[in-house]
């Protein structure tokens, strides 16, 4: 189903980046201080693609269509991936608390940074791995052609709603901590491919 494969396709950006924060974890704690450029770049991502675009799209639109057709919010995959969400912000919300510390070499705040970060990536690559393998098949037998179409609209209603240029700049964004970070620029590639059609 396309808006599915849309969100996956997202996914594989999402983990790009998360490679980039476990190596910019694994930077700060070798040289004692963290690239304030770098974690900004990476808050930025999380902050305005995984969750602004990429997570307002699952709950904004694709868990309520879901639950439409009968999957219940409370006590399923869906509820489980709300929750998640949440404690993916509480995880960013503690990275940008210590971040201008971190800069600094408080090593109190490099712990506390690190602990946000890999927690975050963590939780993030386990919640990709759940949508993927659980959640969005069961959408994918959920909805009809019709749902699909209405979904897609929908989708690109909420591309065109984060404003003109957004998904391209970070995913330049994205890019650039992948070549630094030496990370593949595969899937960013490739949605920049395919940006022309969402």
């Amino acid at each position: 189903m396309e808006p599915t494969r849309i969100l996956s396709a997202e996914h594989r950006v999402i983990e790009t980046v998360i490679a980039c924060l476990e190596r910019i974890v694994e930077e700060t704690r070798k040289n004692g201080k963290l690239d304030k450029i770098a974690a900004e770049q990476a808050i930025d991502f999380i902050r305005n693609f995984a969750d602004g675009c990429h997570h307002a799209k699952e709950e904004d639109r694709l868990f309520p269509a879901m639950e439409a057709k009968g999957m219940p919010r409370q006590g399923g995959p869906i509820g489980v991936m709300l929750i998640e969400h949440e404690y993916g912000r509480a995880f960013v919300r503690g990275m940008v608390e210590h971040l201008e510390k971190s800069t600094t070499g408080d090593s109190q705040a490099i712990t506390e940074f690190s602990r946000h970060a890999l927690g975050y990536a963590e939780l993030l690559k386990q919640h990709i791995h759940k949508e993927d393998h659980i959640l969005f098949p069961m959408a994918d037998r959920f909805m009809s052609p019709d749902d699909e179409q209405v979904l897609m609209a929908q989708f690109n209603e909420a591309e065109a709603h984060i404003g003109e240029g957004t998904h391209e700049r970070l995913l330049g964004i994205a890019e650039s901590l992948a070549k630094r970070y030496g990370v593949s620029t595969e899937h960013i590639d490739h949605m920049k491919h395919h940006s022309g059609r969402h």
